[in-house]
Order: C-alpha cells, then structure tokens, then sequence
C-alpha cells in the first residue's frame, strides 16, 4: 500500500466512524445605515421555518447539526479527501466520479468528471484562500462535505469535517424584520454562511413635509440637458427672461462648475432689495451690501452643491402681488424641467424689501419652498393671498434683524410678524395638524456688541425658526462690532456662515 493510499485511508477511517450529519450554521451581524448595531430584529430563514433575533450586539446565528448514524454501504460514494491541495477518490465500482466545488456563497468554482479511484491537484481550480463546499457524486449516491484552505491546504478537514451540509432549498432565503426600518429579504445559495447587513430606515409619512434629512427628490430634469436659451451671459452666471402674464421678466442662473446633470441639486433665489435689481446679487463690488454674490452663499457652496437664482423685479419693487408670486413659481418650474435640482431644498433669502417679498412668498409656497432666511423682515408693504388662497401651513424661517432698525421695524417684527409664522410652527399632534407656537418669546440681543440667535423649542422640528438680533440699523451684514460708527466692519459678519448652517441642517 503506498504512503497515499494509508493516509487517504486514514481520513477515511475519520469519516466512517465520525457519522454523518444535515447541518449548517448562518450567522451574521445587523446594523443600521449609520453602522450602529440592531437589537432585537428578527432574523428567520423561509424555507426551513427557523427564527431567532439579534443579541445586544446586533448579531445572530441559525443553525442546525443533527447527526445521524452511518456505515458503509453497497451504493455510496466512496472515499474522500484533501490533503495538501490534491483530492483523492476511491469507489469499487466503474461508475463515474463527479465533482463539483463551491465557494461560502454557493458559486460553483470546479467541475470535473473522474474514473474509478485516483488524485487530482485542487491548486489547478481553487486559487483563493476560504471556505469551500465539495459534492462528489458515484450514480445515485452522492456525499457533500466542507474544506477550508489556508495557503498550503495543509489543513483540510476540521472536527466538523464528516458533515454533510445540508444542501438548499430551491429559493431559500433570510429575511430581516425590524420596526422602523424596510424589511430585508435575502436569497442563499448556501446554508452555510456569514452575513453582514445593514437595514435602511423607512422614511417616515407626514401629513405635510419632509423629514429632517430626507432623502433628495429628483426633478423632471434630472437626466437631461437644459434646452433653456439664454439672453446673454453675465459675469458669474446667465441671464434669462420669461413670460409671466402681459410682462417679460428677467431672471438669472449660476450653475456650479461642476454641475452633473444626474445629481439632485439644492437651489437658492436670492431677492434683492429696494434700489437694487437681480443682477447685483449675481457678481457686484464688495461692500456692506454685497460682499459676495446670493447674499454671501454662493463662496460657502464648496461641493457645488447649490444652484443659484436671482429674480428682478419690475422696476426695482416688488410690488407687483400675484404677478410677482406667478413669476417665482413658473421660475422655479422652469428649473424644474431643465436642470436637476432636489425639490425639497428650495431656499429663498433676501434683504428689506427682498425681505418682504421672501416672506410673503414663504406664506403662499410652503409646498415649494422648504426653508427661508431674511434679513430685516417687515410685515407691511407687502402682498399676501387671501380668503381660500391663504395657506396655513408652516415653514422653517430665519431672521436676522438690528434692534435699532428704524425702516423695518424692528418691534413690529417681533411682534407681528414673527407670531404669525410661530402660530402655524407649533410641533404636531396626533393627527398630524401643527400647534400654536406663538407664546414663546425670543432671548434678544442686550448692549452695544455681539449678537444672539435664538431657537424656538416648541416649534416642530422640521420646521426650525430661529430669530438673530444685533446691535444695528437696516443692514444685513450684521457684526459683532458694534453699530455703525467706531469700530464698525461690515466684512465682519457672521450672517452668511449662519444661514449656510441652518440651511445645510435640511
């Protein structure tokens, strides 16, 4: 008898009096899309009806070794094994030998047809180092048994090697349950593996918005080019009109240099002031009113994250009620159509009479609009729908105002216009419907230096407001240096890198 013979012989002792077993083991780990374990999900394999749940780590094992007696018999497989990569094969018959071998996830790596009794190199078939399954077939009789290689395939069989692996159900698979998070079904080629899952939140539904960092929803355009036919370019960006009612408005766009016509893109509209007009906003001399361009946004944008928009009104003023919220909502469907923006990040922001019309806009288009941010708010002097038109619904708001400013009020703000919007704010009760928020009163500013920004705590959380005051006059580029006068530095201010945060929170 030759040494490989005895040795082949010697595993196949093991094999006999070891018996065989139907087993497998599937294990793994759950966590949530953050990396944060899962505790207590349900874990249960379809076809073979058994269940379990994750520990306080969130992992889990289901498995399965019930052994059951074995002896030779006339019509089985024969003599296996591996040692040193090289299977060897022994069976008294003249039937054919068949051999196959998969890897954990149940992929078929090897396939050969052998003779009678003999050796063949795996080295030849497998190259990678793991787990592998084996099924040699003699006729009707047929043995699956498992074999790890490490490099040299010196240790082929563990103590587990006699076992026979139970093979799977034709569409076999495990599935995951958890409260809060989508239900994960997963297909198995095999019984005997390692998984390693992460569930995915379900967004939640609410009467009315969208969730604080909801997934970004696609426009029209998304996917296509723009087929929008400029006037001309400007410095910094486009410029555009369109027809709103008997008037041809003029519009302007800046794209980010790297815009992808495939991503979801935030947009902002920038509305000027009193005695200014869209095309300042777009590139304009620094000074205390334009230190950069949209209100200082557009620098703060590293990624190209924002498009860029900046409506002219007629004639300087918005005045123009209706026409001038028909102009604003055909712009932005116009967006919509032709480049690829998130539907639910529409920012607006603007200063004193851009103010007026952002806030009169953000009480008419809460469905469109998902945050705004103002700088010296007024609640007169402007045009808001009426009667069955009005809207009330709520919306996250910001507003920067100098107490001392004597054009837009700041009192009457405080007092006005800033309940109104509290009242629609108020967190939301069980049927959905948002409360009255308008009791609580801002912490404000106190002295000559600084500033304080206050965040309502009764207000829903989707639907932040916060109210910033400083020491100053009509100014948007609030300071910590005092009013103007001694010390006074507009380049100073700390209102664009805030309403960059309290946007970037949505």
């Amino acid at each position: 008898m030759s040494i490989i013979t005895r040795s082949f012989l010697a595993t196949a002792s093991i094999l006999a009096f070891c018996g065989l077993a139907s087993a497998y083991t599937v294990s793994g780990s759950v966590s949530d899309e953050q990396g944060k374990a899962l505790e207590g999900v349900s874990v249960s394999l379809l076809k073979e009806g058994k269940a379990t749940t994750t520990d306080n780590q969130g992992k889990f094992t289901l498995f399965e070794d019930e052994t059951i007696g074995f002896h030779a018999v006339r019509n089985s497989v024969g003599y296996v094994s591996v040692n040193n990569g090289v299977l060897s094969y022994s069976q008294s018959t003249s039937a054919p030998v068949h051999v196959q071998i998969f890897n954990s996830l149940g992929n078929q790596v090897f396939g050969k047809t052998l003779q009678g009794s003999g050796m063949f190199d795996l080295n030849r078939a497998i190259k990678a180092h793991g787990t592998y399954f084996a099924q040699v077939t003699v006729g009707n009789a047929r043995q699956n048994f498992k074999f790890s290689t490490e490099g040299s395939y010196s240790n082929t069989f563990s103590a587990h090697a006699s076992a026979l692996l139970k093979e799977v159900a034709q569409g076999e698979a495990i599935r995951f349950v958890a409260e809060g998070f989508d239900t994960l079904t997963v297909p198995l080629g095999t019984l005997d593996t390692t998984l390693d899952v992460k569930l995915k939140a379900v967004a939640p539904q609410f009467k009315f918005g969208y969730a604080l960092g909801n997934e970004p929803t696609p426009s029209k355009g998304c996917g296509s080019n723009s087929k929008l036919q400029k006037v001309k370019s400007v410095e910094n960006g486009d410029q555009f009109q369109i027809k709103v009612g008997n008037d041809n408005r003029t519009y302007f766009i800046t794209l980010p240099k790297n815009y992808d016509n495939k991503k979801p893109h935030k947009v902002l509209f920038a509305l000027h002031c009193y005695g200014s007009n869209g095309e300042d906003f777009v590139h304009h001399k620094a000074d205390y009113d334009h230190p950069t361009p949209y209100y200082g946004q557009q620098v703060l944008d590293k990624n190209g994250d924002y498009i860029f928009v900046s409506l002219d009104a007629v004639g300087g003023l918005w005045t123009k009620g209706q026409g001038d919220h028909d102009f604003f909502a055909q712009t932005l469907t116009t967006l919509e159509e032709n480049y690829c923006i998130d539907t639910s990040r529409v920012f607006i922001t603007g200063f004193s009479f851009g103010a007026m019309f952002s806030y009169s806009l953000m009480q008419d288009m809460q469905s469109r609009v998902r945050a705004a941010a103002t700088y010296a708010v007024a609640d007169y002097n402007i045009w808001l729908p009426e009667g069955n038109n009005m809207k009330d619904l709520p919306i996250a708001w910001m507003n920067v105002h100098g107490v001392n400013d004597g054009r837009c009020n700041y009192d009457r703000a405080k007092n006005s216009a800033l309940p109104r919007i509290l009242k629609r704010n108020g967190k939301a009760d069980a049927n959905g419907d948002f409360t009255d928020a308008s009791s609580e009163k801002p912490k404000e500013i106190s002295g000559n230096t600084g500033h304080v920004c206050y965040d309502f705590k009764n207000v829903d959380e989707r639907f932040p407001v916060k109210w910033c005051t400083w020491p100053g006059d009509h100014q948007w580029t609030a300071h910590d240096t005092g009013n103007m006068g001694v010390g006074w530095n507009w380049e100073q201010t700390w209102v664009p890198e805030a309403v960059h945060e309290f946007f970037e929170q949505f």
